[in-house]
């Protein structure tokens, strides 16, 4: 929130205290039900980045997530070190600069764990009515400006 943003109602609070955990708890059930292999859930998103601005630099990365050169860095050495990135040549006009691209192997990583996610998603989506499961996709649009 932004000093120009305007203070939450009382039924936004109330939403929100519900909404918190219960988005909470689905995303822990969510990352427990993946199997991530030799990566760890950081190095993932690192790795789903990467696959989505091919030839992002580590100072770039480390931006988008707030973490710093060091920390994104050590985590990018080992995703080389597994196979699944490489660094492209040299940027000519900054020879320090290289940029990070994923193999194919971590392509097929990442959609695999995304096909695992997804899998397990649409399993529990099964356990409900049909009343619920529409409630859910009518709030998928707000959910997802929420995380705009």
């Amino acid at each position: 929130m932004t000093s120009t943003d305007p203070a939450p109602s009382g039924a936004s609070d109330i939403l929100a205290e519900a909404m918190r955990p219960a988005l909470a708890r689905l995303y822990r059930r969510l990352r427990r039900e993946t199997q991530y292999g030799d990566i760890s859930p950081l190095q993932n998103l690192l790795l789903v980045l990467i696959i989505k601005s091919p030839g992002i630099g580590v100072g770039a990365l480390a931006e988008i997530e707030g973490l710093r050169g060091p920390t994104v860095s050590g985590h990018v050495k080992q995703l080389e070190a597994a196979g699944l990135v490489t660094r492209t040549p040299p940027d000519p006009q900054d020879r320090r600069r290289t940029g990070l691209i994923a193999t194919a192997e971590g392509e097929r990583r990442v959609e695999a764990l995304r096909r695992q996610r997804t899998d397990w998603l649409a399993r529990r989506l099964d356990l409900l009515s049909p009343a619920e499961r529409q409630a859910i996709a009518a709030a998928i649009p707000a959910l997802v400006r929420l995380g705009e």
